[in-house]
């Protein structure tokens, strides 16, 4: 069977925020994975979360794959549109600020059971 994916567009970090918690769990089990994410006291890790959650349900609901076997194969965080703000600053100059955010996408396969 095809690997599954999920992917949360927008999410309004940088990538370079979220990169340490997707080392954490590339490569892991999906529950082993949860299960590492709801403990993290990062507010990061919930929107990853979230989108590995997803991952798991689109196999289990639509390629009826079983949930227990399920391994992150592979997860990243692409850039997203950044919104441009200006800042004022002294003697009539103004200070660009860019907020950046990122899409996360994640894969997820049946691991092979031999």
């Amino acid at each position: 069977m095809p690997p599954v994916r999920a992917l949360a567009k927008s999410v309004g970090t940088s990538q370079k925020r979220l990169k340490p918690i997707m080392d954490l769990i590339r490569g892991q089990r999906v529950e082993d994975a949860l299960n590492s994410l709801s403990l993290l006291p990062s507010p990061w890790a919930k929107p990853i979360y979230k989108v590995v959650a997803s991952a798991a349900s689109n196999a289990e609901n639509n390629m009826l794959m079983n949930r227990d076997n399920l391994r992150i194969i592979h997860i990243s965080a692409d850039n997203a549109k950044s919104l441009k703000r200006f800042r004022p600053r002294a003697r009539g100059r103004i200070g660009r600020i860019v907020k950046r955010s990122s899409h996360i996408m994640v894969v997820v396969d049946e691991e092979d059971r031999s």
